[in-house]
């Protein structure tokens, strides 16, 4: 079962989340980082796209060749503007977030608001795959960046 064919409304309580979907790791090179992660750690590599008003490349890898959920994707800038691309001039190339999928991604945002946590995001937007996706700030969350999606996107019928 994928996660991108997964209907998690139906199995998840409202608001919540349900596992991760993804890792996002920023690296200035999507080449360099294929490099590590297919060539040489042998992850699959399940599918590159361009997520033009992020203004970065994204290449999805499955975590688990058995057909288990979840991902790592690297997000490479396509230029020097956007966020990714600010990180990595800020930071450095590595962890960039962590994404966990909802059955009701407004619900979830819904108690997240409730609990005093600061979104990003206060409505889901588009991002990679047409997943529906917000973050949640990480200075309300431990210092983690946390990417809300839905369990639903690329791969739907």
């Amino acid at each position: 079962m994928s996660a991108d064919n997964t209907d998690l409304a139906g199995i998840l309580p409202p608001g919540t989340a349900g596992f991760v979907d993804h890792i996002g790791i920023a690296v200035r090179d999507l080449d360099e980082g294929l490099a590590l992660y297919r060539d040489l750690l042998g992850l699959e590599l399940e599918r590159v796209e361009e997520v033009p008003q992020e203004n970065v490349k994204v290449a999805f890898l499955k975590l688990d060749r058995t057909g288990a959920l979840g991902h790592i994707e690297l997000l490479a800038p396509m230029s020097d503007e956007g966020a990714i691309a600010g990180f990595i001039a800020r930071k450095g190339p590595g962890l960039h977030h962590i994404a966990v999928a909802a059955g009701d991604i407004t619900a979830l945002l819904d108690r997240c608001r409730e609990a005093g946590l600061r979104l990003i995001d206060e409505e889901p937007r588009t991002g990679a795959g047409g997943k529906k996706i917000a973050f949640l700030h990480p200075k309300s969350t431990t210092g983690v960046l946390i990417e809300v999606c839905s369990g639903t996107g690329h791969g739907e019928g």
